[in-house]
């Protein structure tokens, strides 16, 4: 079903909310940035904790709007 969701986004069948595209432009930004919030430097693999949260609350907002997506498809709203 995700590949699914993924060909009704990139066919334009389904419109991310923007919210969604900033969260996650966002998220790619600070993680290869070099300012971090908790560094891997110093605190070795306890600094990936804040990326794997962010991380986190991007598959969050993604999961969601797959719901938002089949829902969309209970209603008949998208002919598949």
């Amino acid at each position: 079903m995700w590949f699914r969701f993924l060909k009704a986004i990139k066919n334009g069948e389904h419109r991310l909310a923007p919210m969604t595209w900033v969260a996650a432009a966002g998220a790619l930004i600070y993680t290869i940035s070099p300012i971090d919030l908790i560094p891997e430097l110093f605190l070795g693999p306890l600094g990936f904790t804040d990326d794997a949260g962010l991380w986190a609350f991007i598959i969050v907002l993604v999961t969601r709007e797959k719901q938002r997506w089949e829902a969309s498809l209970k209603e008949g709203a998208i002919d598949v």
